[in-house]
């Protein structure tokens, strides 16, 4: 006999295009159920004809309702991991080689991402003199994007030699990351009367239309301060929803953050808060040598890592497979 053991809303079901049809399939065969049960309080003769008629809608139930479930489930799955990520890298104390470094990992990221068959694009980069980043954000597309690389928000730090020293010396520079879930379902409501927006040109390739007018979008949320820029887009239009996607996704994040900070899990304990200001790695250019802090565990071969091979490190810390590292 059929257990119904889920319980579902049809108009909802009906809202969304991927199990709509399966709610008129649900209607459907609540309809011939609804006729089969009458027909068998009308006539007891046919009480067997009946009941292998329930049997087979109640199948059919079953089957549609798994389907839902699957559906249901890998929805709740993307929006805990999304496959979107806004990844942020900023140059931190070190000057010169700080950029650089925020460049190198940058570049990192987005060869790891091709590796994955992930997308890559561009909102903003500031580059300074050097040719390092001062700050840039990019959007990454694919498959467990946010699951893979949300423990690489922290502090970065690297050792080594910088091309510019004459003597040597070994220079210590870090940069900062970022990683920013976008995810579907937004709580956030914004008042426009806290928003300001400015606009500038965006420069660098992308033909006249947006060397030469004002295409770029900085959005400043008044209340916290936070902004974001893009021009990625070569219409302001589309700068300015870019910005606005992702401002809201960052206003989201910082409410969720705020609520997970009332409850204490292990997890959190073993692998980081996830705050910007958290130092997270080093990178020992003259050892050959990546220790991540949070897991105490080291990897060689920096060049093969920088090149984006970091696998090792993103599968110990999904893990959280601790090491015995020594502190850098």
């Amino acid at each position: 006999m059929y257990n119904k053991a889920m319980s579902y809303n049809l108009e909802e079901l009906k809202k969304s295009h991927k199990t709509s049809f399966l709610a008129e399939g649900l209607e459907r065969l609540a309809r011939e159920e609804a006729e089969v049960r009458e027909m068998l309080d009308s006539d007891g003769t046919l009480h067997d004809m009946a009941q292998e008629e329930l049997k087979n809608i109640y199948m059919q139930k079953e089957a549609l309702e798994e389907q839902i479930k699957s559906i249901q489930d890998a929805e709740k799955e993307e929006e805990e991991f999304p496959n979107e990520i806004v990844l942020e890298v900023r140059a931190g104390a070190g000057g010169d080689e700080a950029s650089l470094f925020a460049y190198e990992l940058a570049e990192m990221y987005e060869r790891y991402a091709d590796k994955r068959g992930w997308s890559w694009k561009t909102v903003d980069e500031s580059k300074n003199d050097v040719g390092g980043y001062k700050e840039a954000s990019f959007e990454v597309h694919g498959k467990d994007v946010y699951r893979l690389l949300r423990y690489e928000t922290g502090v970065h730090r690297v050792q080594r030699i910088p091309a510019t020293e004459k003597n040597g010396r070994v220079h210590t520079s870090t940069a900062s990351v970022a990683v920013l879930p976008i995810k579907k379902k937004i709580t956030i409501e914004i008042n426009p009367a806290d928003i300001e927006l400015e606009y500038s040109r965006s420069g660098g390739a992308g033909g006249q239309n947006v060397n030469k007018v004002e295409t770029a979008v900085r959005v400043i949320h008044k209340p916290t301060g936070i902004d974001v820029r893009s021009t990625a887009e070569r219409s302001q239009l589309g700068n300015r929803e870019r910005a606005m996607s992702i401002l809201l996704s960052k206003l989201q994040q910082r409410k969720d953050e705020e609520e997970a900070k009332k409850y204490s899990a292990d997890r959190k304990n073993q692998i980081g808060t996830g705050d910007r200001s958290e130092k997270i790695r080093t990178y020992n250019f003259p050892q050959d040598r990546v220790t991540d802090h949070r897991i105490k565990k080291s990897f060689s071969n920096i060049p093969g890592l920088m090149a984006g091979g970091i696998d090792k490190i993103i599968d110990s810390l999904q893990s959280g497979e601790t090491g015995d590292a020594e502190e850098e």
